[in-house]
């Protein structure tokens, strides 16, 4: 089987042979015959399988016929980086067909993404918040919307966006075709789908089984032995490119710290960073620049990296769906890979909970000559904030020589906000009230 009996545009079929596309995968395969008709479709998948060309292929067919310049399929995704990588294979798969597309998120200058829509797209790859910015401003035009696509809806909906899908819906025609795709069903989004998708097609392809080619192993470790435990592991073991999950933006920046200060090419990917530096960091790790990438699971959803030799699970994930979703960007292409996860006593029900969903147990492993019995610190400082230093010019009002009582830092009304329903991907300056809570949370889980 191969691409030609889908019977594509010439010109869509040029930008596929340009990219290489010979066989489809099983989403694509399954997908694109009911997309280019015209349904309604409901995809399961994890990340590798191929979903993006899967809805990315069909819309750049249907758009050769009809009107050019304004907006007839807008894709939503939950990070900047999908949206990215969503949009380059939007360029390289239309460039013979000379469909011009944008993206639209948060962090970054809206003036310039309001020249890009107003000089006329084809295709917007939009996040909620930036996206609902242009709507109240009218600086966005949906009226002629042929497809809604909703990529990693699940995410969407960890990341409480699913309010604003709600209000964006409301702005779009009732007319179109609507295709969503994510890599698990919970609850809630079951109820979206079935709310929004008229008849659908659902196709499900490997969201419950990991590649054949990736070997698992447990370390067992005390919490604060982790980041030791992970540089043993790294010293003793042939890597290539490394991805290592953790479980807060926080700690995924300062184990790339730790990580970069051992002497290893690291960095990390995590909301509070500027587009510009989130983009360097995925940038850096794809052409081998960097050997190992921190990332937190939000952030991850914008990774698509071929050559991952090992992925490490730093934290254990919370759900089987989500360790099966991490481990499936190893032992691709046919290529071996290896998933190791540090694991410590409070997380026997997830590991039980994960073999249940692999079907076999998980190989239980130490690392020769590491000393597993170094005591915990009396005030573990690994990961715990620096204190914050005292604002010069706060509490004028305070009359000398009266104690003032403690207090923590407020935000002052001209400071900077956060948008509603808008998440850290496209908002990556918080308030310090904000910071303080998130200190307060990392502190709480490693006295658990």
């Amino acid at each position: 089987m191969d691409f030609t009996r889908f019977n594509f545009h010439p010109r869509i079929a040029a930008g596929i042979a340009a990219a290489g596309y010979v066989t489809p995968t099983p989403i694509q395969a399954q997908a694109i015959p009911p997309v280019m008709g015209g349904r309604d479709v409901m995809g399961l998948a994890q990340t590798g399988t191929g979903k993006t060309a899967a809805f990315v292929l069909p819309i750049l067919h249907r758009l050769m016929n009809g009107p050019h310049g304004r907006v007839r399929a807008l894709v939503i995704a939950p990070t900047r980086e999908l949206a990215e990588q969503i949009n380059e294979a939007v360029t390289v798969l239309g460039r013979q067909a000379r469909i011009r597309s944008a993206t639209v998120y948060g962090g970054v200058n809206i003036n310039p993404q309001i020249q890009k829509l107003r000089a006329g797209v084809d295709i917007a790859v939009a996040c909620p918040g930036r996206l609902l910015d242009h709507i109240s401003q009218g600086t966005i035009d949906l009226a002629q919307l042929d497809v809604l696509v909703l990529d990693e809806a699940d995410q969407m909906f960890d990341m409480g966006f699913l309010p604003d899908i709600r209000r964006i819906l409301k702005h779009l025609p009732s007319g179109r075709q609507t295709l969503l795709f994510s890599a698990t069903m919970p609850p809630d989004i079951r109820t979206l789908a079935q709310d929004i998708l008229r008849d659908p097609v659902t196709v499900q392809v490997g969201n419950t089984a990991p590649p054949v080619t990736v070997t698992h192993a447990l370390y067992p470790v005390a919490q604060h032995l982790k980041t030791p435990l992970l540089l043993e592991l790294l010293h003793h073991t042939d890597t290539e490119s490394v991805l290592v999950f953790t479980r807060t933006k926080h700690r995924a920046k300062r184990l790339g710290e730790q990580l970069a200060k051992a002497g290893y090419t690291a960095t990390s990917l995590q909301g509070n960073l500027s587009q510009n530096r989130r983009q360097a960091a995925l940038d850096g790790f794809r052409d081998g620049s960097f050997q190992i990438l921190v990332a937190t699971d939000i952030a991850a959803r914008g990774i698509d990296v071929s050559q991952v030799s090992h992925v490490i699970n730093y934290d254990i994930p919370d759900t089987a769906e989500a360790y099966v979703h991490r481990i499936g960007r190893t032992g691709r292409a046919a290529r071996s890979g290896d998933a190791f996860t540090l694991v410590t006593g409070d997380d026997s029900a997830m590991v039980r909970t994960i073999e249940r969903t692999l079907g076999t147990s998980l190989e239980l492993r130490t690392v020769a000559d590491f000393d597993y019995s170094v005591p915990a610190p009396r005030n573990d400082q690994e990961f715990a904030r620096p204190p914050r230093q005292p604002q010069p010019g706060r509490n004028r009002s305070t009359p000398k020589n009266t104690a003032a009582p403690a207090a923590a830092p407020q935000q002052k009304g001209n400071g900077p906000r956060q948008s509603p329903g808008r998440s850290p991907q496209e908002n990556h300056r918080t308030t310090p009230a904000a910071g303080t809570s998130r200190a307060r949370r990392t502190r709480t889980q490693r006295t658990r």
